[in-house]
């Protein structure tokens, strides 16, 4: 509130359910109750898209004083505010504002009757088919039948049928019979995506929601209309039956699609992930994310996981298994056989923040002069993917010093077909498939050591391979594209041994100079905190789940830019 006023917002004076409170001019009604903790049920309605006040459910009682005779002068009650004189009609709370003195009832006899009216008419042809619903659990329709329905129906008639488990798009099912007329699908395709794929046809109890004749709902940002359909009309065919959502572990962490670091939940059980959706942060990514980040883990349950250190040793033609004491011992070893200009470390723009400055301080224990990552450049949209496909490129730059990422590559590859190079470490990378690095190459060192979540070409070729976490397996920080920090959160334990990079970069730091180790990335951060100015006075929790800028970049949101312009148009609330 005190924002808008230094903003010269003017304030109006609102009561809410019987209690008087402040908002900004032009404020719906809605937001005004949300604000001071009043629920006002709504399905029609979100606050990232325009208000067609098409489902009634959030209908209200409003009031307004009374209108003045000519000379009558208001009469005011010892707090200043004038008697309100109550509407004999409800209003819709998503599409009026408030204004001064207004009165809003949110739990009257003529509220409550309204609501009761409107779930009995949702439910007159909807399927009461909860048990096996793929929404159960987290749909509206079930929760405000329970909390502001009647609990029965006068309706006896057979229900209409509508078309059921129709393919829309290739990531998406429709059940018609389920579908509540909100129009929230219909409108995020055309307002936020400019896809207006969808609409409705016919009329009444038949009307049905339909894709437009010869086309598909294929955009990439399609499944974001399961997360905002408040039914079980629109179900994903990644998720579809795979996992009841009470049964879930629900973690805040971040996309590592791309540069962006779209915000993130993280559906988990058991040591497997099911599905991710997208969280809000108004300063990354609104309430969305691209299809293609949303579905980017199903590598964490592939039956190509590594779960064990295995060890190689010269002559030798298969990989052995062995405990993590000796892998970590025998590369150590094997690294201070050669001198300081004959490693090269190759680390990943994939990496989190900790992992990157442990692996810094396993370079400066090395001396090793030659340092780079893999760079991953690719089409950006006018939405939310951005053209740098690694997460953690400015990170990167920012813990290792990397002036030019990716511009070392080349000198490596020399340095290795030259005989300079004898010892590679890739950590988090697969060479041979991502970049012009081949196995001929690889097979002129004395010594490879990778870490990588998955069996690969470049482990294949490798003396010691090392099962280093995935996203959903680790705890730490990345910057995204515009200088954002951003927290990932542990899921759950990777398969097997797998262990997080910043845990092998100290094993292989302690088995070189025997030193102290690090037990926590809470510490690692606060080390990283202490010697990169970038950091200094921060700790990981006061990242928090929304993240802080840290870094200043000429780069912006295209998303974010234009729901700013819609906000300031009054289309939409933001």
């Amino acid at each position: 509130m005190s924002d808008d006023k230094q903003q010269g917002v003017p304030m109006v004076n609102v009561q809410i359910d019987g209690e008087w409170h402040q908002f900004p001019k032009g404020t719906r009604m809605i937001e005004a109750c949300r604000q001071v903790q009043v629920e006002v049920p709504h399905y029609c309605y979100h606050p990232k898209l325009s208000s067609p006040g098409n489902c009634r459910m959030c209908l209200v009682e409003m009031g307004m004083p009374p209108r003045l005779a000519p000379g009558e002068e208001p009469v005011k009650d010892k707090d200043g505010h004038q008697k309100i004189g109550w509407m004999p009609r409800p209003v819709i709370a998503c599409a009026n504002a408030v204004a001064e003195n207004m009165g809003i009832r949110t739990d009257s006899e003529l509220t409550k009757a309204c609501r009761e009216g409107v779930m009995e008419f949702l439910l007159v042809n909807h399927p009461l088919d909860c048990p096996i619903c793929d929404q159960a659990g987290e749909c509206s329709l079930q929760e405000y039948s329970a909390e502001h329905g009647k609990g029965d129906s006068r309706f006896r008639d057979e229900k209409n049928k509508k078309p059921k488990n129709v393919e829309i798009g290739p990531r998406i099912r429709l059940d018609d019979e389920r579908c509540i007329m909100c129009s929230r699908c219909i409108r995020f395709c055309a307002e936020t995506v400019d896809d207006p794929v969808l609409g409705f046809t016919d009329r009444g109890s038949h009307t049905v929601l339909a894709v437009h004749p010869n086309q598909q709902l294929a955009n990439d940002y399609s499944m974001n209309t399961v997360d905002i359909c408040p039914v079980g009309a629109l179900t994903s065919n990644d998720f579809r039956f795979q996992m009841r959502t009470w049964f879930m572990k629900e973690t805040s962490s971040i996309c590592t699609s791309c540069g962006r670091g779209c915000n993130t939940t993280i559906g988990s059980r058991e040591g497997t992930v099911f599905r991710q959706t997208p969280r809000d942060n108004n300063e990354v990514n609104s309430a969305w994310m691209c299809d293609h980040g949303r579905m980017n883990y199903h590598y964490l349950n592939s039956e190509a996981r590594l779960t064990d250190p295995m060890i190689r040793k010269n002559g030798e033609e298969a990989h052995q298994v062995v405990p993590w004491s000796k892998a970590i011992r025998f590369a150590a070893d094997e690294l201070l056989k050669f001198n300081a200009s004959e490693v090269a470390v190759i680390a990943s723009g994939r990496m989190t923040n900790e992992e990157l400055f442990m692996t810094r301080r396993l370079i400066a224990e090395l001396s090793v002069e030659h340092v780079d990552i893999v760079l991953r450049r690719g089409k950006a949209d006018d939405y939310l993917v951005a053209a740098d496909k690694n997460p953690n490129t400015a990170g990167a730059k920012l813990v290792l010093g990397l002036k030019k990422p990716g511009g070392e590559l080349a000198a490596i590859q020399k340095g290795i077909e030259s005989g300079e190079i004898k010892a590679l470490v890739v950590l988090q990378e697969n060479l041979i498939d991502d970049t012009d690095f081949t196995t001929e190459l690889l097979g002129k060192l004395d010594f490879l050591l990778t870490t990588y979540p998955l069996a690969n070409p470049t482990a294949d070729d490798s003396h010691v391979v090392l099962p280093g976490a995935a996203f959903a397996e680790k705890d730490g920080t990345m910057i995204n594209v515009t200088g954002r920090l951003q927290r990932l959160n542990k899921a759950h334990q990777g398969p097997g041994q797998t262990m997080e990079v910043w845990e092998i970069c100290r094993d292989l730091i302690l088995a070189i100079d025997g030193g102290n180790g690090i037990y926590g990335v809470d510490d690692v951060f606060k080390e990283m905190a202490g010697q990169i100015k970038a950091f200094a006075g921060l700790t990981l929790s006061k990242v928090g789940d929304q993240g802080l800028p840290l870094l200043k970049t000429k780069l912006t949101v295209p998303m974010l830019e234009r729901e700013k312009e819609r906000i300031a148009k009054g289309e939409i609330v933001g």
